[in-house]
């Protein structure tokens, strides 16, 4: 006896299913692929020599350092606060618990350029701590703290974004296995939970990292636009832009571009990575 097919989920004959592929496609080439081609022919216009000489520049230098030391010191920053928030979100049952999902999401919300205003009402000469740090020599706004500060604020939903969903399904029965045989702690953590979290968390971490990498609205509120010292990638590019040096600013955004397109392929890795592995979790 011949089993029965199961019916098609969808009944679109196959010209409509034709045509939503066609402006799919259509819609990412016009909005992503045509403008990241732009980017690279601009930049290469004048030829490699040109392109590369960007580099060269000391300011150019200096804001790939600057940027790559906020992300490395950032990143790190979301990624304790992700998993410690994450960990009492969805292992506990306390007072105040819907109260920190929703400040969680608040960057979500709030626009980078007030996230940014918000440092400077607090941390500016005539801010609500500005009086008391200028009297004890720190300086936060316009160095790097500021700017460490503001992307931080706008990057540290994306680890924890990741985990919860994933602790609140995998629930507490590893955790308490654990520990009827006898592991407390950070032992418990590192043999336990950051097993089942693993794949998420770096991609949480690859996310949040390209997210500060990328960040202009509030980093270029708390900056001061000091060329050579507290202007990053993004913001190096507005400079260079405004001065009709095309190439250089081009040249400057390709990077930016490059930076994005490997995150994109390791995000890709890891989502291949991170299904499987929510796979076996769901069948355990």
């Amino acid at each position: 006896m011949n089993e029965r097919s199961p019916p098609p989920v969808t009944t679109e004959p196959p010209a409509a299913r034709f045509c939503l592929v066609v402006i799919a496609l259509a819609f990412l080439a016009l909005f992503l692929v045509l403008p990241v081609v732009v980017i690279f022919v601009e930049a290469l216009r004048k030829g490699l020599a040109v392109y590369l000489a960007t580099f060269d520049d000391h300011d150019a230098r200096a804001a790939i350092r600057l940027t790559l030391l906020v992300a490395a010191i950032a990143v790190p920053l979301n990624m304790v606060f992700g998993v410690a928030a994450s960990w009492a979100i969805a292992k506990f049952d306390f007072r105040g618990r819907n109260l920190l999902i929703t400040l969680i999401d608040l960057p979500f919300s709030v626009s980078p350029v007030v996230s940014g205003l918000i440092y400077v009402l607090l941390f500016g000469a005539q801010g609500l701590f500005g009086p008391w740090l200028e009297a004890h020599g720190i300086q936060i706004l316009f160095a790097l703290p500021g700017i460490v500060l503001a992307t931080v604020f706008v990057t540290f939903p994306f680890v924890a974004r990741e985990l919860i969903p994933l602790m609140q399904d995998q629930g507490n029965l590893d955790e308490e296995a654990a520990l009827t045989l006898g592991a407390h702690g950070f032992r418990m953590f590192f043999t336990v939970t950051l097993p089942n979290i693993m794949w998420a968390l770096l991609y949480g971490v690859l996310l949040c990292t390209a997210r500060a990498m990328g960040e202009f609205g509030a980093v270029s509120v708390v900056s001061g636009h000091i060329r050579g010292v507290t202007d990053t990638m993004p913001l190096h590019v507005e400079i260079l832009y405004n001065e009709y040096n095309f190439v250089a600013a081009f040249a400057m955004a390709s990077l930016l571009a490059l930076m994005a397109v490997v995150t994109l392929a390791a995000k890709t890795i890891l989502e291949m990575r991170y299904g499987d592995a929510l796979a076996r979790t769901a069948r355990i």
